[in-house]
């Protein structure tokens, strides 16, 4: 055989077994949506022996050397199982509930399911946005938890003192701000190691947004009522748009035509941050910081301050992201209330590979399964526990490597010392 011929025999090779992985890929996710509402098969052993053979045909894939596409199969198949499973363990009422219109048209209420997507990812989009600007500047922001904590407690509490939610937002800002302050001395001036100075803004937060909260609110906690909220968007003209699929609002009023004035400033943010990050020569500047500080250094670029507005950016972004979850959608305040949403951001932007689309798409993900997991446990779905965890062990598999390694920014972790 000549030597042309070998690699494109490689190449052939390849993607019958890259197409052999999709077709089973699909396979998992028809078997899964077989299980639910409006067919639902109520037959454990259908699920598994559907999943099971999709399972086995991406471990053989992975085994003839397309691994990673073959193992994300074998995950994917077995996440799609322990789904299926669960739902013939949950009666048909409860699926209908948690899948249906209220209607009882035998519609699946998609429309709900997105708003409420777009509800979850909201905050974790802020997170990964935020993280962007100083990962690509080099400097790590494992203390996007505690930024968005801060922007949290102090979002609500100006809002509370002084009736007013713009006023919220902007406090949140500063806020953010501050601690992105302290953290960039830490990581940048004083050359702490990252992970140490961002887990310590981490803890900080905790420990002040605690203390100021019992002391301020006490036993009682914000007050349940009187506190201004981030007012929803209503596109009343939306209504007007095919599908009028069911309900008292049509399809596009549920998934995108009441969604909180936030949410629309995130979609802002994340047009206006591709465009300045890889469509301006400020971008430029910034991206080159983070892969190459010293040659940045040599043609004029001070990397010490562009690294420092990145971070101060960077949190500035992720307290708006916790004023959006205190006073724009829960609007109270509990301590820890981020429950872990910034790393989960943090995850979101490394699975997009620091860019702003695919960063957010993965935020949408969590978004869908946390939307998924309130509709479904509000119907007294009985495999709780796991249903809780679903949201986190897709992201979990997602850092893990398992869907693609992503290739971060050159100097990222590295503090820079000017010759």
């Amino acid at each position: 055989m000549s030597t042309v011929a070998v690699p494109a025999a490689r190449a052939v090779r390849r993607s019958v077994l890259r197409w052999i992985a999709w077709s089973a890929i699909a396979v998992a996710g028809v078997g899964l949506w077989l299980m639910l509402p409006p067919v639902a098969i109520r037959s454990a052993l259908f699920i598994f022996l559907v999943e099971g053979l999709a399972a086995v045909t991406c471990a053989a894939v992975a085994g003839m050397g397309e691994r990673r596409l073959g193992w994300t199969g074998v995950v994917v198949a077995g996440l799609c199982a322990l789904v299926g499973w669960g739902a013939t363990q949950s009666s048909i009422g409860h699926l209908d509930g948690a899948f249906i219109t209220s209607s009882g048209s035998g519609v699946v209420d998609w429309g709900t399911l997105i708003g409420q997507m777009f509800i979850f990812a909201t905050p974790v989009a802020f997170a990964a946005l935020g993280g962007l600007y100083a990962e690509r500047s080099g400097v790590i922001n494992i203390g996007l938890e505690g930024m968005m904590l801060g922007g949290c407690f102090f979002g609500i509490l100006a809002a509370d003192k002084a009736n007013s939610w713009p006023v919220g937002i902007l406090a949140a800002m500063v806020s953010g701000a501050v601690f992105g302050l302290i953290y960039a001395f830490l990581a940048i001036h004083m050359r702490a190691d990252q992970i140490v100075g961002g887990t310590a803004i981490n803890f900080l937060a905790l420990g002040i947004t605690g203390y100021f909260f019992i002391q301020i609110y006490g036993a009682d906690g914000t007050p349940g009522t009187g506190i201004p909220s981030i007012p929803n968007v209503s596109l009343t003209f939306l209504d007007h748009i095919p599908p009028h699929s069911y309900g008292d609002h049509g399809f596009w009023y549920k998934a995108i035509g009441d969604l909180n004035l936030m949410t629309w400033v995130l979609f802002g943010l994340l047009v206006a941050s591709s465009i300045f990050m890889f469509r301006t020569p400020y971008g430029l500047r910034l991206r080159s910081v983070g892969e190459h500080p010293r040659a940045a250094d040599t043609v004029g670029i001070d990397v010490y301050k562009v690294r420092y507005l990145s971070v101060i950016t960077s949190s500035t972004i992720v307290a708006m992201g916790g004023a959006y979850l205190s006073i724009g959608y829960t609007h109270s305040f509990t301590e820890n209330m981020t429950n872990g949403r910034g790393f989960i951001g943090l995850a979101a932007l490394i699975a997009g590979s620091w860019r702003p689309g695919r960063a957010f798409c993965f935020a949408l993900l969590f978004g869908f399964f946390g939307a998924l997991v309130a509709r479904i446990q509000g119907y007294g779905y009985e495999p709780q526990v796991f249903v809780q965890a679903l949201p986190y062990l897709v992201t979990l598999i997602v850092v893990a490597g398992v869907v693609g390694r992503s290739i971060p920014p050159a100097s990222v972790g590295r503090p820079y010392v000017k010759q």
